[in-house]
């Protein structure tokens, strides 16, 4: 791969060095060869087929691309309560960005075929145009403003979770290279920590204040269990670099910042199950499977292991990339009835039973 980055980048600085070549050519060019590299109306004619030419390319790989690759509705499988108002701001974002630029691409092509340069034919053009300038000033302001709006407010309404109904607390706290969970406990009150408390020796991995009372119920796990439709409230640390929590299905991220706590929260609507049962992610657990068999194939008859059978989970992801292990940075979400919940809960050791004397 670096050979080949390696090999574009020359073929690049040559091409560069070419065009300065040209450039220069045309800047030394004598008086009677005045009319040297000036195009013709020929060279103008065939320049301008083929902007009609791009256009249409551009318009049918385009289509072939909705028809073959296409997800619609753009994307239907949130599972938080917030998340349908996100794919709605995404959905209406594409829309205006599709029909805008439709629209301005066409004119583009089409203006440069139809204003091609010919002999004899002078161009008209106005020094400005105090109305047109207005026109297409304001409507992108107004379409703009509209969707910084209604972004902020589908923003905060993620960030500013409503402590008065209780939400479950949790914390993620990143590494390099992987998550660990830790959960409130009983009293629903994390204990204080500090990366200066990290204790290898004792177990104490997250660097948990051990004379602080609300720390010594806390719980530490490396799965992430949460109950449906029950307010979650996120608080983020990172132990070494910037990280960010993002969970796709969710349509929940965060930047876990080293030295300071950072928090989102949402609601999860979807179990883990019914999620599993919904027709889309059975045809895409099917096809990433049958690729899977395929790519078995080679690898059992050198006598190797098959690759493992695929099974659908939530999944929480470092979206900035945090060093040479950051694409294995990953935790499993499971969501589940509150009754599984509590089951698992119970199973989980407490921090203060969890340190090694």
């Amino acid at each position: 791969m670096t050979t080949l980055l390696t090999i574009i980048v020359l073929i690049f600085i040559l091409i560069a060095i070419w065009q300065m070549v040209k450039i220069f050519d045309l800047a030394q060019a004598k008086n009677e060869n005045a009319n040297y590299g000036v195009a013709t109306d020929k060279d103008n004619t065939l320049n301008g087929y083929l902007m009609m030419g791009f256009l249409a390319f551009i318009y049918i790989i385009t289509i072939v691309c909705f028809v073959k690759w296409g997800d619609l509705p753009l994307m239907s499988n949130s599972a938080s309560e917030h998340g349908p108002t996100i794919d709605n701001l995404m959905v209406i974002s594409m829309v205006l960005i599709f029909i805008t630029q439709t629209i301005t691409q066409f004119l583009l092509h089409y203006f440069a075929f139809k204003y091609k340069g010919e002999k004899g034919k002078k161009a008209l053009f106005f020094a400005d145009n105090n109305k047109l300038e207005f026109i297409w000033t304001i409507i992108p302001v107004i379409v703009l403003a509209g969707l910084i709006i209604y972004g902020l407010n589908t923003w905060i309404n993620i960030t500013s979770v409503d402590e008065t109904e209780d939400p479950l607390i949790v914390e993620l706290y990143a590494q390099q290279f992987n998550w660990k969970a830790r959960y409130a406990g009983a009293d629903n009150t994390l204990g204080k920590s500090n990366v200066r408390l990290i204790d290898i020796d004792r177990a104490n991995i997250l660097g948990l204040d051990e004379g602080d009372i609300n720390a010594q119920d806390d719980i530490i796990t490396t799965e992430l269990h949460l109950p449906v439709g029950k307010p979650v409230l996120f608080k983020m640390r990172s132990q070494d670099v910037l990280h960010s929590a993002y969970m796709p299905h969710f349509r929940a991220q965060m930047n876990c910042v080293p030295g300071m706590i950072t928090q989102f929260g949402f609601t999860p609507t979807v179990t883990t199950k019914d999620m599993r049962a919904t027709p889309q992610m059975i045809e895409k657990v099917a096809n990433i499977n049958k690729i899977r068999v395929e790519n078995s194939k080679p690898l059992i008859a050198k006598g190797e292991e098959a690759l493992e059978r695929y099974e659908f989970d939530y999944i929480l992801l470092c979206n900035k990339i945090c060093g040479k292990s950051h694409y294995n940075m990953q935790m499993k979400i499971i969501v589940e009835t509150q009754e599984e919940y509590d089951a698992w809960i119970k199973e989980q050791k407490v921090f203060k039973n969890s340190l090694i004397n």
